[in-house]
C-alpha cells in the first residue's frame, strides 16, 4: 500500500469573502506599486539619472514618511 497522502488530505481552506477582498485589495496595491518602480526603473534606463538639482534628499524623505504614519497612529498617554 501507499503511504502517500490522499488528494483529500490538501484540500485548501477557503476564506471568508472579507478575507478574501482584503487579500485581493493588498494583491492589487502590491502590483501597482510594483507597476510604479518598473516604471521608474525603465525611466531611468532609458534616460539615465536625474539631477541632483531634481531630487529629494532621502533625509526628507524619511522625515516626511515618519511624520505620515505619526498622524495615523493614535496618541498614547
Amino acid at each position: 500500500m501507499s503511504e502517500q497522502p490522499s488528494p483529500a488530505d490538501h484540500a485548501r481552506q477557503q476564506l471568508e469573502p472579507a478575507a478574501a477582498e482584503s487579500v485581493r485589495a493588498y494583491a492589487a496595491r502590491t502590483r501597482e506599486n510594483a507597476d510604479q518602480l518598473a516604471a521608474v526603473l525603465e525611466d531611468i534606463a532609458t534616460n539615465g539619472l536625474p539631477s541632483m538639482e531634481n531630487c529629494t534628499p532621502w533625509e526628507e524623505l524619511r522625515e516626511a514618511h515618519l511624520a505620515r504614519l505619526a498622524r495615523q497612529r493614535p496618541a498614547v498617554a
